[in-house]
């Protein structure tokens, strides 16, 4: 499995690990990824995400998962994330 946050798209990062004697060795930086379930209102279902810990905090902050993925552009969100983006907005469509 990669290690790649499926709302946020947050990735591995790389950088240095730098001694006292400032001798620098290459190391990860690995995302905090959790298996998380949401509740979409609108599509009235469970979902269950990988993702990091930051974006739980964060679609708790916008109110949940659909007010979060309605928030972001869609060029910014990875691709499992615009097709459920896709599905809400036909859902709110055939709801009106």
């Amino acid at each position: 499995m990669s290690r790649v946050c499926e709302l946020s798209g947050k990735s591995v990062m790389t950088g240095n690990n730098v001694s006292k004697a400032n001798n620098r060795t290459r190391r990860r930086f690995l995302p905090n990824l959790q298996k998380s379930s949401m509740h979409s209102s609108t599509l009235g279902k469970t979902l269950q995400f990988r993702v990091a810990a930051s974006t739980i905090r964060t679609v708790e902050k916008k109110g949940g998962i659909d007010s979060y993925l309605l928030g972001n552009s869609k060029s910014s969100l990875p691709i499992k994330a615009q097709k459920l983006r896709s599905e809400i907005l036909e859902a709110k469509e055939k709801n009106k």
